[in-house]
């Protein structure tokens, strides 16, 4: 099979936004010179004399979108009451607006505002930020009370929303409140105590476009406050956007086949690499988390044993079981220690040492293709021994295990590809032959996460190409060739056509298309098995990848094969590809 010609330079768009970024940094060194080198000995005057006010003006965070266009995460208007340092030294002050402000319905005590003061002070004449996510009726009623404290100030600001909820929150993420360990990372860049941050996903990621650039006005006020005239004003400057590639709808049908279980699902071009589906299972609804939670509800959901906040796709480590066995199956072909015609057999066990490993049931004689069909333990240990841990870990990596994909999402982990090293380093011991009977079927001490599968299986189904996963249109196509002979990855594709013609996985090809993988179910110490299924569709010309694990589903054959064909169908069919 040919691979596409994929670019690997940057996209044209991307070189674009770099002069555009630079047109805006030119904007501000000029109306940064304007403000601090023109007028700067005015403002210093100003404000040694307690009559400089400045207030600070948030931009608009940029939309996420779906590969649609329709909107994950927008910013809506919405107001806060700042007030100055300055002005709110005294103890009577103090009191005064924390019970004008009770009075409408906002508890904030005396002790509350003094630490606000105190975690966002930067210079005294600069505002900070009292009170959050005022609806504009809140607001009008607050303002027009004739009791409004003159050291007070109403200012309109952007709030995050997510209309997707809980079924894109482990990609978009959400943005909160800068806390003092950001400040201290991130306080060269303009950031202040009361802004708000990407703290996952594309909004931490991407947190450098998103942002925008904050405005502010300079004013001078009387001896009691009032205004005297405007100094300055630069306007705050909207974040850019950013275009994702999955897509919601496929992203919703997903949600609603994994609602009740635990696990991921990942969905990916098995060419290009774009990520069409990325969903674990059980989510959260970003929305109060970027409005703010209180101390027992953050609590409740950081501690919740389900681990909803943990995205399984990409930080979840799990046995890979059955489904790494592409992985003997390549190298021992590649590396000419088997041919498509050598067979072992199967009594449904084989003695390593002083232990015997088992197979499901005796199989008899078993080639290759046989041995992927019927997931025949037997015919893996034997290949997996005469091969060794260190051909097969170094096939492994080539093939993007125990290393990061490159999804531009934060929480990626590398996994454990194990080996001789790592378990002398670990547990003082050697690596023993039964280490490698476990090892070659996906067992033992070798994790992996659900992204790295879906990569390898991605090669399998194109001919060698491992695809860097795309996760933003704006980002060109990237990834890795393998030196493998078409003639080996044939071999390999007719096996995992097999598993879905007559083999373990037959559920997955139930729905009318026709489809190509392996199911994998997974010993753990846990009373129930994960279980698992890695495939592509259409079998014959590949369009789609996927991976679909189950934690404690028991059977991949019997529980996970079904969703993934349901899936891949949805697709193929309902997307007209």
């Amino acid at each position: 099979m040919k691979r596409l010609d994929l670019p690997l330079t940057i996209d044209k768009r991307l070189l674009y936004c770099s002069y555009f970024a630079f047109a805006i940094l030119l904007f501000l060194m000029i109306a940064l010179f304007v403000f601090q080198v023109m007028h700067g000995d005015d403002y210093v005057r100003l404000a040694t004399e307690n009559r400089l006010r400045v207030i600070r003006l948030s931009p608009q965070r940029g939309t996420i979108f779906d590969a649609n266009q329709i909107p994950l995460a927008v910013s809506i208007s919405t107001f806060s009451i700042q007030g100055y340092p300055l002005s709110m030294q005294s103890e009577e002050t103090i009191q005064r607006i924390a019970s004008f402000l009770g009075k409408h319905g906002i508890v904030k005590r005396p002790e509350d505002l003094k630490e606000t003061l105190k975690s966002q002070y930067t210079v005294p004449y600069r505002s900070v930020t009292l009170v959050n996510n005022l609806t504009l009726a809140q607001m009008a009623t607050i303002v027009a009370d004739p009791e409004f404290p003159q050291e007070l100030v109403p200012v309109s600001q952007w709030r995050r929303v997510y209309p997707a909820g809980e079924v894109m929150s482990h990609v978009v993420g959400y943005v909160g409140s800068i806390n003092k360990e950001e400040l201290k990372r991130y306080g060269s860049r303009g950031y202040q105590g009361g802004d708000e941050i990407g703290k996952s996903g594309v909004e931490a990621k991407f947190e450098h476009l998103l942002r925008g650039n904050f405005g502010g006005e300079a004013i001078e006020v009387d001896a009691r406050g009032r205004l005297v005239r405007k100094l300055d004003f630069k306007p705050s400057e909207h974040g850019k956007d950013v275009v994702l590639t999955l897509d919601l709808i496929a992203q919703q049908k997903v949600s609603e086949l994994m609602e009740g279980k635990r696990g991921g699902v990942i969905v990916m071009d098995v060419q290009r690499g774009d990520v069409v589906v990325l969903y674990s299972s059980p989510s959260y609804d970003p929305n109060p988390l970027a409005w703010g939670l209180r101390d027992f509800e953050w609590r409740a959901l950081t501690k919740d044993p389900s681990y909803p906040m943990m995205n399984r796709v990409i930080g979840g480590l799990y046995s890979p079981a059955s489904t790494f066995k592409i992985v003997a199956a390549i190298a021992g072909l590649a590396e000419g220690v088997i041919t498509p015609k050598t067979t072992f057999y199967c009594p449904g066990y084989l003695e390593v040492g002083n232990r015997r490993f088992r197979c499901v049931r005796p199989h008899g004689r078993e080639d290759i293709v046989g041995a992927l069909r019927d997931s025949c333990n037997v015919f893996f240990f034997q290949l997996g021994l005469k091969l060794g841990v260190d051909v097969l870990s170094d096939w492994a990596y080539r093939l993007g295990f125990g290393r990061p994909t490159g999804i531009s999402l934060p929480g990626e982990v590398t996994g454990n590809l194990a080996g001789r090293k790592w378990k002398k380093v670990t547990f003082g011991e050697s690596w023993y032959l039964g280490d490698t009977a476990n090892y070659v079927i996906g067992q033992g001490f070798l994790l992996v996460t659900p992204i790295q599968l879906a990569r390898a299986y991605a090669a399998v189904a194109n001919g060698g190409f491992l695809p860097r996963p795309r996760l933003i249109e704006a980002e060109g196509l990237d990834g890795e060739e393998i030196s493998i002979d078409d003639k080996v990855l044939s071999v390999i594709r007719k096996g995992l056509e097999e598993v879905v013609k007559s083999g373990t996985g037959r559920a997955a090809g139930a729905y009318g298309v026709k489809v190509a993988g392996k199911t994998g179910t997974a010993q753990t110490s846990r009373d129930k098995n994960d279980a698992l299924f890695v495939g592509y569709a259409p079998a014959d010309s590949p369009k789609y990848v996927i991976v679909v694990l189950l934690e404690e589903g028991e059977s991949g054959g019997r529980a996970v094969a079904p969703l993934a064909g349901e899936i891949l169908a949805y697709l193929l069919k309902e997307r007209g590809e």
